[in-house]
């Protein structure tokens, strides 16, 4: 895949940033071309947080409505707010309990109390992106960009739970 827009929505507190940075540290392993763009004014107040990444041949870092190919929402409330980024064929990806049409769905949120960290969520969501082949890099890359990035105490923790999202189960 050469070029790929992508939004990755949620509330504050919920790891959008982490995960548009994993995201970018993956284009640039993969030598690909990459631009982020985050608004997080009210993150603090646990308010909405989207971030824009685009990867490929792109000069401006938002992704206007109906262009994005893929969309993650850590909360799925937030669908309702940001689908109209995504294009027609664009493809989402939910944390959440509820299916949703023309949505694949985990209950991230449970598996990461289940596995007893909550902040891991964002990373079995990503996990499960992966596995789904809705993102432009692979696991490899991932867990090699979480290996460099991540504090030396959270490596562990963030490595199990990409790879949780990444289970194949029945839900």
């Amino acid at each position: 895949m050469e070029q790929q827009q992508i939004i990755i929505s949620g509330i504050g507190g919920q790891g959008v940033l982490f995960v548009t940075r994993i995201l970018a540290e993956a284009a640039i392993e993969q030598g690909l071309s990459v631009l982020t763009s985050e608004t997080h004014g009210m993150a603090m107040r646990g308010g909405t947080v989207i971030s824009h990444v685009k990867v490929g041949s792109f000069t401006s870092p938002l992704i206007r409505m109906g262009q994005a190919d893929c969309a993650l929402f850590l909360q799925a409330g937030n669908l309702e707010v940001h689908r109209g980024f995504l294009k027609g064929s664009g493809r989402i990806f939910i944390n959440g309990s509820t299916a949703v049409d023309g949505a694949a769905t985990i209950d991230a949120t449970a598996l990461a109390r289940k596995h007893g960290s909550l902040v891991i969520a964002n990373l079995v969501l990503l996990g499960f992106a992966v596995r789904q082949g809705g993102l432009f890099c692979d696991a490899p890359t991932i867990e090699a960009v979480l290996k460099r990035i991540s504090p030396a105490k959270q490596l562990a923790l963030n490595l199990e739970g990409f790879r949780l999202g990444r289970e194949d189960r029945k839900n």
